[in-house]
């Protein structure tokens, strides 16, 4: 049983960062796969950072390679995303998720999710 809880998201101009935060709570979170999602309207849900248990696995979505950051305190149980250069296609709600297989781009592969935090770049 994992539950996960996001926060950080906002409304910020193009060009600016946040930092978003996954919190962690119930089973053993040290030795599960962590990532983030987002969906934005119209458009299917698309993967966008995900980082094995070691952090020995780490993998970006082309449109976020170079700007995001996936991270994560094990000690803490949480993750991160630290999002620069945002661009107004970054609009979307962000979700983290995770999972007991290894790293995967596909939705299908995480069973557990938080409930998104709103994300929205303007100009």
């Amino acid at each position: 049983q994992v539950q996960l809880v996001e926060s950080g998201g906002g409304l910020v101009q193009a060009g600016a960062s946040l930092r978003l935060s996954c919190a962690a709570s119930g089973v053993v979170f040290s030795r599960l796969t962590v990532a983030w999602f987002r969906h934005a309207p119209g458009k299917e849900r698309e993967f966008v950072a995900a980082t094995s248990w070691s952090d020995n696995i780490i993998n970006y979505a082309d449109s976020v390679k170079g700007r995001f950051t996936i991270s994560r305190d094990n000690t803490k149980n949480a993750a991160f995303l630290q999002m620069n250069r945002l661009r107004p296609e970054d609009t979307a709600v962000y979700y983290c998720a995770a999972s007991l297989l290894p790293p995967s781009g596909s939705r299908l592969a995480y069973g557990y999710w938080g409930q998104g935090t709103q994300v929205t770049i303007s100009s």
